[in-house]
């Protein structure tokens, strides 16, 4: 495909445009996250059994970051809260401005919500509970309602989303790209790509198109497609990661959710190796406590931390090279883990969907009265493993290269790139063996 032609000029233009988009994905996605809630709040209570538990799990969490490279935040146009908030939004709410406090820390909130997600999962055993995954989507719910109650437009999308915030920083490697025309936004009058027509609502996710420079925050909704009066909208492909190379203004509160993924990874691996027992056992000694909320807290804040503390060693270094504070190095070059992110997320949970697959066949069919026995699995689990050390290879080489490209797009020529390139990279290669040698170790199933 030619990246640089514009697919809107084709029949993905026409249907974009058309009535049908995005309702032809919208609700069928509603019909079916009915049906999951329904499941995992009044099905069977063990989630080997649980149609919702299958589906949450087993197959929408694995291909959600496939979907992020791919189609960038297309989910999030598709995604049933985002539903929900506009139909409340339209009958009920008060269209407020966002909070500045919001706008300006919103980020901050959501690598907050992430991290406590994450820890209340295996303090409480969220995901291995049905009714566990029916009262975390019930709690984001009723967050949704009152956010579109009060706050114009998608106000939970776009600042207190925990999964918004993952989608945003995965989008930013991903491989398409909508943007306007400068030259044709010189002369509108209109705006009606922010402020909404006749056609389509404004942007829901506080966008401009004119002045947009990132994927992060567009959802691919088509509202501006359907709005512009010129023309101006275009959608291409690009090379994956290529938006990572050249952020113009990199956020701290970003790089640092980019970071803290890589030890959700670590942390969602470690807990599901055949050794954990073994390691909680020898952490029960050191802290003289049985307690697990006690110990899996020591754990987990350790590996929360333990990304961060290494990407800090060559920030250190690289900000003495370019005389820039660690802070302001570390927010540059933080972006540049994600490609290694999204491998060891991609890898993590190709586990599930293909080891543990057929499990949503069984356990839908059960809904129906029609009992089957066998293994879920659709691949060996050695054929598996050899898919997951690719994707840490190819995410390893991708962020080391993303590093490279940042370095020579953010400074003058004639600045020593090796000083900056080289600590990063013997940093990713690290992270890259830490994966391999998780995903070397045998799994246990999540079904």
């Amino acid at each position: 495909m030619n990246k640089n032609r514009d697919l809107l000029k084709g029949w993905i233009g026409t249907f974009m445009r058309s009535k049908w988009y995005p309702g032809v994905f919208t609700w069928p996605a509603m019909i079916i996250f009915g049906v999951i809630i329904y499941q995992t709040l009044w099905g069977p209570n063990s989630a080997h059994d649980n149609f919702g538990s299958a589906m949450t799990w087993v197959l929408w969490w694995p291909i959600i970051p496939i979907v992020f490279i791919l189609l960038g935040r297309f989910w999030c146009a598709v995604c049933p809260f985002a539903t929900i908030s506009d139909f409340v939004q339209k009958y009920f709410g008060a269209n407020l401005p966002v909070p500045r406090f919001l706008r300006k820390y919103g980020i901050w909130i959501i690598d907050a919500l992430f991290i406590l997600i994450t820890w209340a999962d295996h303090v409480y055993g969220i995901v291995g509970s049905p009714r566990g995954s029916g009262y975390l989507l019930m709690l984001l719910f009723t967050g949704v309602v009152v956010t579109g109650i009060f706050f114009e437009r998608r106000a939970w999308c776009r600042h207190l989303c925990f999964l918004g915030g993952l989608s945003g920083n995965y989008s930013r490697a991903g491989m398409l790209e909508l943007r306007a025309t400068p030259d044709k936004c010189k002369t509108c009058t209109t705006q009606s790509c922010y402020k909404g027509g006749e056609q389509a609502p404004g942007c829901p996710m506080f966008e401009f198109p004119k002045t947009m420079d990132t994927s992060a925050q567009c959802n691919l909704c088509g509202y501006c497609v359907k709005n512009c009066p010129n023309d101006s909208i275009t959608l291409k492909t690009r090379k994956p990661t290529k938006e990572l190379w050249n952020i113009r203004k990199p956020h701290l509160q970003e790089a640092f959710l980019a970071i803290i993924i890589m030890g959700i990874v670590f942390v969602q691996n470690i807990t599901m190796l055949d050794i954990w027992p073994t390691m909680l056992t020898a952490l029960e000694g050191f802290t003289g406590t049985t307690s697990y909320y006690v110990n899996f807290t020591i754990a987990f804040m350790i590996a929360m931390s333990l990304p961060v503390l290494i990407m800090l060693i060559p920030a250190a270094i690289a900000s003495k090279a370019v005389q820039e504070g660690i802070w302001k190095n570390l927010a540059r070059f933080g972006y540049a883990i994600i490609p290694l992110d999204l491998a060891g997320h991609i890898a993590h949970n190709l586990f599930h969907l293909l080891a543990e697959g057929l499990a949503i066949v069984y356990t839908g069919l059960a809904m129906f009265g029609i009992e089957i026995e066998g293994s879920p699995a659709i691949l060996d689990t050695a054929v598996i493993q050899v898919m997951q050390y690719g994707l840490v290879v190819l995410g390893t080489v991708a962020s080391i290269y993303a590093v490279y490209r940042i370095a020579k797009s953010s400074y003058p020529e004639g600045t020593s790139t090796n000083k900056l390139v080289i600590p990063y990279a013997v940093i990713m290669v690290f992270l890259g063996i830490i994966n391999f040698v998780l995903f070397y170790l045998p799994m246990a199933h999540r079904m």
